[in-house]
């Protein structure tokens, strides 16, 4: 059976302070928290999954906390950027004018890659794009939740291309095309003067939902993570006897990796391409609506089952974060 990955998955980054983090992903956003549970390496601080009203594969961005983290220091072998699609070109105008009455650090609507954009950082730095879905074509968009502050003809949609900046792309392209089976799909000016264009690689039924775009830069310094920092990138996988295969498939190409995690929520595989940003490989299922009623998801703190004796003492020493108010 020929492996392919069916698009973006989720993208998780890093914050410093969960309630401001819910406060703006939720209330100038837009996205439903779909799960707040814990970082099950660290049950000690939260993990919160944003995406549209289910949760899909594909329209999830997620948060890890690390209390009095330092800022992230933007630099090369990182995930500089990553995307979340919209429904059209006007859209985006909504979107500007959303982002200045919110007080939210923007650059405009401009051309990227043949497709409008507009990028902006959140709070904490976090650099993010809007990407017009008008002329997209390729794999589906979710569907925004209906109870957001944001109406659904705006909505974000899910995720659009993520960027990865690296000192040297050649090795990370080798990666994406031979290893992972990405496509090379095109190019566009790099919007840093006098640098190489950005590659354009697409995977599954490709359009924005399945891309990575590839900025080499010789004239920056190594990303030093921090909040507002993106920690890895995960692919959608079919189900967990593709996820095996694809196992079988990293190994043999010898590159580190954490062989078969199970995540309760879907199953995983983690691993770090040659410039040393970390990937995953994530299974549509069995979904956020395995613990929790899809009416009341991400409203109280959920707990795989090999967690949940540990309750009391995890919850004991958490932060109370009320995630009733997005209702």
């Amino acid at each position: 059976m020929s492996l392919t990955l069916k698009g973006l998955h989720h993208v998780s980054s890093l914050t410093a302070k969960a309630p401001e983090n819910f406060k703006f992903y939720t209330g100038v956003l837009g996205l439903r928290l779909i799960k707040k549970t814990v970082n099950q390496d660290d049950v000690s601080v939260y993990h919160l999954f944003y995406g549209d009203e289910a949760g899909n594969p594909g329209t999830e961005v997620t948060f890890f906390e690390i209390p009095n983290a330092g800022r992230n220091r933007d630099g090369n072998n990182s995930i500089s950027a990553l995307s979340l699609r919209v429904p059209d070109d006007n859209a985006l105008e909504y979107w500007e004018k959303r982002l200045t009455e919110f007080q939210v650090e923007h650059d405009g609507i401009t051309d990227r890659g043949g497709r409008k954009t507009l990028a902006f950082r959140d709070h904490e730095g976090q650099r993010l794009i809007l990407v017009s879905d008008e002329h997209n074509q390729g794999v589906a968009g979710g569907k925004p939740w209906d109870k957001s502050p944001v109406p659904g003809a705006y909505g974000i949609l899910g995720l659009g291309p993520v960027h990865l900046t690296v000192g040297n792309a050649a090795p990370t392209g080798q990666v994406l095309v031979e290893l992972l089976g990405f496509r090379r799909k095109g190019s566009y000016p790099s919007p840093a003067a006098g640098q190489p264009d950005v590659i354009v690689f697409e995977t599954g039924e490709g359009g924005s939902g399945s891309e990575i775009h590839l900025e080499e830069r010789k004239d920056l310094p190594q990303e030093r993570l921090g909040r507002g920092g993106v920690h890895h990138a995960a692919f959608r996988v079919d189900n967990e006897e593709e996820l095996k295969q694809w196992i079988e498939r990293i190994g043999s190409y010898q590159l580190p990796n954490s062989g078969f995690v199970d995540r309760f929520y879907f199953r995983s595989l983690y691993f770090r391409e040659p410039n040393g940003i970390l990937f995953e490989l994530a299974t549509d299922g069995p979904g956020f609506a395995t613990d929790e009623p899809i009416g009341h998801l991400g409203e109280s703190l959920a707990l795989p089952p090999f967690l949940e004796e540990k309750r009391a003492q995890i919850e004991a020493h958490l932060k109370p974060l009320d995630t009733r108010q997005q209702v």
